[in-house]
């Protein structure tokens, strides 16, 4: 690894922390059952959809870095379709949710592989163009000022690296629209508040996912933030998206 990028994580972590308190907190409350209500409330289909990620990724050398990587499921799944031979930073403002994230890295033997660090997607601590890739996996819609988190992604990658967006959609389809809908305004809060006991966290999803409703949406945010080649892979039937784009040399 680049000793500056060691640098950095070492010792110029900034707490530049402008996210809403509450949603940090929100964050925070839900470690402990965060990746089992995923799969459940998913039913599974959040694996296939970071895999999806991995394999856009495909072929990409040297350090990725992952933002907002939670219990580090993105990472993890970045280093398995690597062969191990892929580097990770994972970078998030839960320390409860890398704590979670480190015992998982260390129990599937990827320590070497995956480094994490505590920060904000608005003050990455990485000097420009350090990063093959840069990637943020259904964490967008947790950052406020969310043109200066891409514009900060973009700074840490390399010209012709690609960054990289997972985050939920709306479909297409009005019948599949009318039950994800359903879905999530009613049957998610309700399970997943009864077993994380926290039914604001899962009230929250919903509500935070209606402020970016189509993929065309994010995909004007990375054309402004001045990346080529934008282009969106839909997937189980549009409700999550993959938009990438490729920053543009220098």
């Amino acid at each position: 690894m680049p000793s500056r990028i060691a640098f950095a994580i070492i010792f110029r972590m900034k707490k530049y922390f402008l996210h809403s308190e509450s949603i940090r907190n929100l964050f925070d409350h839900i470690a402990p059952t965060y990746d089992f209500l995923n799969h459940l409330l998913s039913l599974r289909r959040d694996v296939y959809w970071r895999e999806g990620v991995a394999r856009q990724l495909e072929g990409v050398d040297g350090w990725i870095l992952d933002v907002a990587t939670g219990t580090g499921e993105m990472a993890i799944k970045l280093v398995q379709f690597g062969k191990n031979q892929r580097k990770v930073v994972g970078i998030d403002f839960s320390r409860p949710m890398l704590q979670t994230a480190h015992r998982k890295i260390l129990s599937k033997g990827f320590s070497n592989n995956i480094m994490l660090g505590h920060g904000d997607a608005l003050y990455l601590p990485f000097k420009k163009e350090v990063f093959s890739a840069s990637l943020v996996a259904f964490g967008l819609r947790n950052i406020v000022h969310k043109e200066q988190a891409l514009e900060e992604m973009i700074r840490v990658v390399k010209p012709g690296g690609k960054v990289v967006i997972l985050e939920f959609t709306l479909p297409k389809n009005v019948m599949m629209k009318h039950f994800y809908l359903l879905y999530f305004r009613k049957i998610l809060p309700w399970l997943g508040g009864l077993i994380s006991g926290d039914r604001e966290a899962y009230a929250y999803l919903p509500e935070s996912v209606s402020h970016f409703p189509d993929p065309e949406d994010y995909e004007r945010l990375l054309k402004k933030s001045g990346l080529g080649e934008v282009a969106t892979r839909k997937l189980t039937f549009g409700i999550v998206s993959i938009i990438s784009g490729i920053k543009k040399g220098s």
